[in-house]
């Protein structure tokens, strides 16, 4: 009959592996939940991106060949849909605006299994300006923050007054200044002054 000892050491490979398992399931756990989180948050996620003027999407219904057309975000901010009319996108994400159109749809058609895709990114135009190594108007197909901006446009050249960057924003009639203190938060500091930039936004680096 086996002892204690002997069935321990027949089956520590297996309680090995079942430790193995459980760990390797524990991080896909914790590595899933961290990819989950509230794009506010963290990382802004391509399900985040707000719609805007120029964009091109791709609309269709699912059995409905008459339903499928690739629309322009026009500059008022609206698209055209048949059976919907004039919808506003600009401002939406592509979720926001599917849900939307399934909305009208149900009038004529039962369960409208509704696709929007982006099939160009063109309304996140962002514009840096002054004493950088390449100014100029940037189009980013994802929210960048004001370094990420920076490093895009060639970072900051010997001129650059590195504390006195303001980013000019317009906010319905008005325009807002923030301002930017570049080598603080080099060094890791008032990172909350690293904001994430919006379509429109001037960088100015005097």
């Amino acid at each position: 009959m086996m002892n204690g000892w002997e069935f321990f050491n027949q089956n520590q490979g297996l309680m090995a592996r079942a430790l193995l398992l459980f760990f390797l399931a524990l991080t896909s756990f914790a590595m899933h939940e961290a990819n989950a989180q509230d794009p506010v948050s963290g990382s802004i996620s391509a399900s985040g991106y707000m719609l805007g003027p120029e964009d091109v999407l791709e609309i269709s219904v699912w059995k409905e060949e008459n339903l499928q057309r690739e629309v322009l975000v026009r500059p008022d901010g609206k698209i055209s849909f048949p059976l919907v009319g004039d919808i506003q996108a600009e401002g939406k994400t592509p979720e926001q605006l599917r849900h939307e159109i399934a909305g009208w749809l149900r009038k004529y058609i039962p369960d409208p299994v509704v696709t929007v895709l982006v099939k160009k990114v063109a309304a996140n135009k962002i514009y840096v300006l002054g004493q950088i190594n390449k100014p100029g108007q940037y189009m980013v197909g994802s929210y960048l923050d004001v370094m990420q901006v920076l490093a895009l446009a060639g970072g900051l050249n010997a001129f650059a007054a590195e504390n006195d960057i303001r980013i000019l924003r317009r906010q319905g009639d008005k325009e807002v200044v923030i301002p930017f203190e570049y080598s603080e938060v080099k060094k890791g500091r008032k990172l909350a002054q690293n904001i994430i930039l919006q379509n429109g936004d001037v960088v100015v680096v005097p």
